[in-house]
């Protein structure tokens, strides 16, 4: 399973696939109940088995972004919610440093969603 994990890392070329490895880490490193797995091609990040967020690649711009399950629920000025009803997107410029005191901020304020019962876990 872990192979599986790894290929769409390596499926990407630099400096992508250092970005995308990048916020991996910080997305697991953000609580120890984060798990990943993949789903539907792309790696998917759960909060005590229930999706919380996944990795992905905009075909058009070539450039990763972190898509937040739960996006409706939350109001930061760097989501994009775009014609999606759930989900939000954070876009990430893999040639620039990361944000990481916004993408900290995205995935605290994601967590609290879980945490606190807004989103219910099994």
């Amino acid at each position: 399973m872990k192979i599986d994990l790894d290929q769409f890392y390596i499926e990407n070329d630099e400096p992508k696939r250092s970005c995308l490895l990048a916020l991996r880490d910080i997305i697991l490193s953000t609580d120890t109940a984060i798990t990943e797995t993949r789903k539907y091609g792309m790696p998917c990040f759960c909060y005590q088995n229930k999706m919380f967020c996944y990795l992905w690649v905009d075909k058009k711009t070539d450039q990763p972004y972190l898509l937040m399950v739960e996006g409706k629920h939350l109001n930061h000025p760097k989501l994009e919610k775009g014609d999606r009803s759930r989900m939000k997107i954070f876009r990430v410029d893999a040639n620039n440093d990361l944000p990481l005191e916004t993408i900290q901020t995205i995935l605290n304020q994601a967590l609290d969603l879980y945490r606190n019962g807004i989103i219910r876990i099994r």
